[in-house]
């Protein structure tokens, strides 16, 4: 990355002046702390005593028997305090709003995780909190704004486009030109004008190094390969960066969601349909018809459908550090349900992209040979989605009982 927050041709800083003193202030307030060694240790011992790292690194033995080929684990995220990658993140984020004296803090969420952990963090630290999110994402992820209103958090449907991530970064955006002086954007994803790639890639850098350690003292090497889902590219960053200038071969798996065709996935790489262009204030490859006009996207899970991706992995993948794949719907499903199944882990519909990628090439490779899959976040949040994936009639008549029952109550 250059002085201009550029990683190659991406990245950058497209805002609109009202708001260029705040985000040089950013800036600063960022590199500051981050040079301050009571700030860094600050942040680290929040992330064990409030979050619970380090997460463990867990082998699968009985899908490693199964597959017959390499060894498989899983880096555990989905055990950080609410469930997700995300926690990681916005504990460096909201201390630094809190040193930055910024009382009150904005976010956009898709699947919800990064929402209730900014939500969490902002009760932990006495922050006012707001969320955007997209009316059809609230109704797939209920659940998780549910637990955001108890925490304290004004959760804002967004209706304009197609009510997804996209439109709610949109209005997170706007929001933050009218309010930039006592508000603090808390970006989920490393995307955005500088410094946020940088600092959210820098703050979840912490699952990679992790890695690194347990991986050496359990299998006495680095893994061969590392998987890990991509939306925004936020634990996908988190995990690979630390492993950039290793041996290591770097997997990213986007949403191939229904088919090819132009809103029936999310892949940003592997498609005629994503150019280089400019949005939402930096530069990356966005989903884009001829005109320019961003294309509307689909995915089974609610994190993984935004139209653009990281600059840093649009920059990684360019030079060949980082290598991209997909999984339909249909793999997703299906690697949900041999991990949950077969080890007893749980995982979010976008850490099952991760899983099966994963697993389909695992099964090529030698026994000697090692994987570790980024276990983003848990299923507990898309346990309607997954019941109705599933076809779970039993839910379904449950689901109709209890409401009937409400009502009468």
């Amino acid at each position: 990355m250059n002085d201009e927050g550029r990683f190659g041709q991406y990245g950058g800083s497209f805002i609109p002046e009202i708001l260029y003193s705040s985000q040089q202030q950013l800036l600063r307030a960022y590199r500051e702390a981050m040079a301050d060694s009571n700030f860094v240790n600050l942040v680290r011992s929040e992330m064990q005593h409030f979050s619970g790292r380090p997460t463990p690194l867990t082998f699968c033995a009985n899908l490693t028997r199964q597959l017959g080929g390499a060894q498989i684990f899983l880096k555990r995220e989905d055990l950080n305090h609410s469930g997700a990658h995300k926690m990681n993140n916005v504990i460096g984020q909201g201390l630094l709003a809190k040193r930055m004296g910024k009382p009150r803090v904005i976010a956009e969420t898709g699947a919800g995780q990064h929402g209730v952990a900014s939500a969490l963090v902002s009760a932990r630290l006495g922050l006012d909190c707001t969320v955007y999110m997209g009316a059809h994402d609230i109704e797939r992820q209920y659940p998780n704004v549910f637990w955001m209103k108890q925490l304290g958090a004004k959760v804002i449907p967004v209706t304009t486009g197609a009510a997804t991530l996209k439109d709610a970064l949109d209005e997170a955006l706007r929001d933050w030109s009218s309010s930039y002086e006592d508000t603090h954007y808390l970006i989920g994803t490393s995307c955005g004008c500088a410094p946020y790639p940088e600092m959210v890639a820098g703050f979840q850098s912490v699952i990679g190094e992790e890695v690194k350690d347990q991986s050496l003292e359990q299998f006495n090497k680095y893994p061969d390969r590392i998987y890990a889902c991509v939306g925004g590219g936020s634990n996908a960053c988190g995990i690979f960066l630390p492993f950039v200038n290793e041996s290591s071969e770097l997997i990213g798996v986007e949403a191939g969601g229904r088919g090819d065709a132009p809103g029936d996935h999310a892949m940003r790489f592997n498609t005629d349909q994503a150019r280089f262009g400019i949005a939402q204030g930096f530069a990356t490859k966005f989903l884009q018809d001829e005109q320019g006009q961003l294309l509307p996207t689909h995915s089974i899970s609610a994190g993984l459908d935004y139209v653009g991706v990281s600059p840093i992995l649009a920059d990684l993948e360019e030079n060949g550090k980082v290598r991209m794949t997909s999984a339909s719907d249909d793999e997703v499903m299906e690697a949900f349900t041999l991990l949950t199944r077969y080890e007893g882990i749980i995982p979010a519909l976008e850490s099952s992209h991760a899983v099966a990628g994963g697993l389909r090439e695992a099964a090529t490779m030698n026994p000697e040979e090692s994987i570790v899959i980024s276990v983003s976040g848990r299923g507990d949040k898309d346990i309607f989605n997954i019941a109705k994936a599933l076809n779970d009639k039993p839910f379904n008549a449950f689901l109709e009982t209890y409401l009937k029952q409400s009502e009468v109550a």
